[in-house]
């Protein structure tokens, strides 16, 4: 086989995640267009789609991946989408993570997105692990945030115990774990464990993304670097110190903030949210009733509703 032929072979797997992400956007009716950043601190490429016009908010994804936003964009059609591979993910570079360091370095991160896009100021939408993304910024640069949208619990305070998968991906096992081909029947447990059941049962979430997700899963390596970052935020049977933010931390974070949890939503609880939401000066909370983790998978439309309404306040 000769070079050419090889470097073929090793590119395919890759091609197919992205024939399976560029085929989810459209399902959705949207064609985004890639940009690759070169970040300075740290020294990373990082991808970020671009779609929509309007004002800009950048959107941070969880561990269900840059994939999982489609459907919530085309609910609220009128805004510029920056959606960031974090990290590992898609088209980004991986990055070395310590759990001390992690709000520095997410802030860091998108700050340097902003200032390669040219961007002052923007709206921050994160989901699950993203929300501490969102809130970081807020906290470290509140210069460059104007809201702060969280969707889903994540992993900001103590009292937040970790999801089941997140504790298998963490494991000795996991890193056979993320090396699994993943099937429908794997991928559709995760998706019930986080509280999908109901939107997978009458098709809501669409088949292009169980397809995109599952392609991501085994062609790139993004769950591996997916686990390096994990592993480096947890301790025990909980999370490290440097991920959570502490009383003192939540207090000073002026930026109108909002966290919509749904209450099949594993990760936290109505009564937890609460609790957190109250220790921001300017926070507030929407519960919507039987969602789950991704609470816009489920309720599209209440989700985008809430989200509108805050941004509008």
């Amino acid at each position: 086989m000769t070079a050419h032929s090889l470097a073929h072979a090793a590119s395919r797997p890759a091609e197919r995640a992205r024939l399976a992400e560029r085929a989810l956007w459209r399902r959705h009716g949207l064609e985004p267009v890639e940009r690759n950043l070169q970040l300075v601190t740290p020294s990373v490429r990082l991808r970020v789609l671009e779609v929509g016009s309007g004002d800009p908010l950048v959107l941070v994804h969880g561990t269900v991946g840059p994939g999982s936003w489609p459907s919530l964009i085309e609910a609220m059609p009128n805004h510029r989408y920056l959606v960031v591979d974090r990290p590992g993910w898609g088209g980004s570079d991986a990055v070395e993570y310590t759990g001390n360091g992690y709000h520095r370095l997410a802030a860091d991160i998108l700050s340097g997105a902003l200032d390669a896009l040219g961007i002052d100021r923007v709206t921050v939408v994160g989901a699950s692990i993203g929300d501490v993304w969102a809130l970081s910024l807020a906290q470290l640069a509140p210069s460059r945030v104007d809201r702060v949208v969280m969707l889903g619990g994540g992993p900001l305070v103590a009292e937040v115990e970790r999801p089941a998968f997140v504790a298998k991906v963490a494991s000795p096992l996991g890193a056979l774990l993320v090396r699994l081909p993943m099937g429908r029947d794997r991928l559709r447990a995760i998706l019930r464990e986080n509280g999908h059941g109901r939107s997978l049962d009458s098709g809501l979430i669409p088949e292009a993304f169980v397809a995109w997700r599952i392609a991501a899963n085994n062609h790139t390596p993004a769950m591996r670097h997916e686990r390096s970052m994990i592993r480096a935020v947890v301790a025990g049977s909980g999370w490290s110190p440097g991920l959570l933010f502490g009383d003192s931390e939540l207090r000073s974070i002026a930026t109108p903030t909002l966290l919509v949890h749904g209450t099949a939503d594993p990760v936290g609880n109505a009564a937890l949210w609460r609790q957190f939401i109250e220790k921001l000066p300017n926070g507030s909370l929407e519960v919507v009733e039987g969602a789950g983790h991704q609470p816009w998978f489920d309720e599209p439309g209440r989700v985008a509703a809430v989200v509108e309404r805050f941004l509008e306040t």
